[in-house]
């Protein structure tokens, strides 16, 4: 009797153990959620209103009338070059880990391989993210958004002055040696220079503003100044379009900031409130300051605080807490206020629409107090315990980055500038780039 209780336990066994063995299988595979999915789905379009129409009005009322089509034309066309370079090896090279070992520092600590070329491999069930929960198509999309906005944020350096074809050559190259390698070393995880050396950037501060700004300011100067200036008056032609803009990149930027938790969690959550907290605070920061500076606070000046104040928690949205990004906010209100005007018209240089000013001091600024608040002493949700050596590690990732793009950028523009030229002629730009360039007026009077 025994021997047959035995007998039947072992067949029941070999029945249920294979099931249970697949169940196990089952449940340890990834499994997509949709409200995570969701939620990167909305940021996805969200970042992507940045940049058109918002980033494209917020420039396009910046600068004279006979160059608003130009402005808005180098937006969409940028948004149309960089989707289809990301494609075919820009997210490889920023995301694809092959040959990457951490604490190793080889050629993929810097330039991503080239396994995701064409988006190989990627099908409707491909599923990615920090707890594999969402699918790598939304990811692909969702990163792409980025590094369309990082050069369309160049424009505003150069505005009413190049080429559009020169243009068009440049960005696609720059995005090729400048912001997909950063991207990289920043974000592709362990092996990735800057990863490794600690740097925090939860949604783009060194990646974008940084990059952007300083991409900018070697534009610029490697251009030369606007014909006429600073002694012709230079003033935007509409303003209304300028606050519009602002307006989008405040509301577009939850989805830079909060969807860069890559799921509908806690950290979204705070993300969105710290964005909101240091935007509010770095657009009084900037009014006030102007205020007392000049006597009145401008419509201009708002927008602009606004915009500083974004670039600034960017770095820092997944880690500091409501009085730190209040903090970041008012120093980078009233830090770009003087950045973008007293200390421009004391170099000299030609910064149109203040790229440089906002998002390279103000993504400088960010990066820098992103070591300090992120520590949990500060009220912050990172793991800083050493604040000093954090805000080193900090100043080493912009230190490179500034560098890096620097120099890079230098190279290409000259190259570039001996073999076609960079810039318009003079009749051209005393014309306006929307009729010499694009045959085209932005009003038809």
């Amino acid at each position: 009797m025994t021997l047959r209780k035995f007998a039947g336990l072992g067949a029941l066994l070999s029945i249920v153990m294979p099931s249970l063995a697949m169940a196990a299988d089952e449940v340890a595979a990834p499994v997509l959620n949709s409200g995570d999915t969701a939620w990167m789905l909305t940021s996805t379009a969200l970042v992507l209103f940045m940049t058109i129409p918002g980033l494209a009005l917020f420039y396009g009322g910046m600068v004279r009338s006979k160059n608003i089509l130009s402005v808005l034309m180098q937006c969409f066309a940028i948004t149309g070059l960089i989707s289809i370079l990301w494609v075919i090896y820009g997210y490889s090279i920023a995301f694809d880990t092959t040959g990457m070992e951490q604490g190793v520092v080889n050629f993929n600590s810097f330039f991503g391989g080239m396994g995701k070329a064409f988006l190989a491999g990627v099908t409707p069930s491909s599923i990615t993210g920090p707890a594999a929960l969402f699918p790598e198509a939304v990811f692909i999309t969702f990163q792409m958004t980025f590094a369309i906005i990082t050069p369309a944020l160049i424009v505003g350096a150069f505005a009413e002055r190049m080429k559009f074809s020169a243009m068009l050559i440049f960005m696609g190259i720059w995005f090729t040696l400048v912001y997909a390698p950063i991207a990289h070393m920043v974000w592709s995880g362990n092996g990735g220079l800057m990863w490794d050396w600690g740097v925090l950037d939860f949604a783009g501060g060194t990646v974008v503003h940084i990059n952007a700004g300083v991409a900018g300011l070697i534009a610029c100067l490697v251009l030369g100044k606007r014909k006429g200036f600073p002694t012709t008056p230079m003033a935007p032609h509409n303003l209304g379009y300028t606050l519009m803009g602002a307006a989008m990149l405040w509301v577009g930027w939850f989805g830079f900031n909060a969807g860069s938790a890559a799921a509908a969690n806690g950290t979204a959550g705070m993300a969105m409130l710290v964005t909101q907290i240091a935007t509010a605070a770095a657009a009084l920061g900037w009014m006030f300051a102007e205020w007392v500076t000049h006597g009145k606070p401008s419509a201009l000046g708002i927008a602009s605080g606004v915009v500083a104040g974004l670039v600034a928690i960017t770095p820092a949205a997944g880690t500091v807490g409501p009085m730190g990004a209040l903090v970041i906010g008012l120093a980078a209100g009233v830090v770009c206020f003087f950045c973008a005007t007293t200390l421009k018209r004391k170099l000299g240089y030609d910064d149109s629409l203040d790229a440089f000013g906002v998002h390279g001091i103000g993504g400088i600024l960010g990066a820098i107090l992103t070591g300090v608040f992120a520590a949990p002493a500060l009220g912050g949700f990172g793991t800083v315990t050493d604040i000093g050596a954090q805000v080193w590690i900090q100043c080493k990732g912009v230190g490179f980055t500034v560098i890096y793009t620097a120099i890079v950028t230098y190279v290409i523009l000259k190259v570039l500038d001996a073999i076609m030229g960079l810039r318009v002629t003079e009749e051209e730009e005393s014309v306006g780039l929307d009729l010499a360039q694009h045959n085209e007026r932005g009003y038809n009077l």
